[in-house]
């Protein structure tokens, strides 16, 4: 049992750092020039609270989701 975890724990492990970096990749992608002014031209009063207490990613993400139409499917960026 412990040599087919020696075995299995090298590639789990960069399979697992595979998957996160693609999902950390967006994160680290700052918001465009044109997507925040449009953000700031057509904001909601409840988006520039957000912007003001939680900082733009979380505005960005509730504009985002608010033009798509969709209800809340997922949970916001904490940064």
């Amino acid at each position: 049992m412990v040599a087919l975890s020696v075995i299995l724990f090298p590639p789990l492990l960069i399979a697992f750092l595979l998957v996160m970096e693609r999902v950390e990749e967006p994160l680290r992608r700052p918001p465009s020039q044109r997507e925040v002014s449009e953000f700031l031209s057509t904001a909601t009063p409840g988006e520039v609270d957000t912007l003001a207490h939680s900082g733009i990613r979380r505005a960005l993400f509730r504009w985002r989701r608010r033009r798509r139409g969709r209800g809340a499917t997922s949970n916001p960026p904490l940064v």
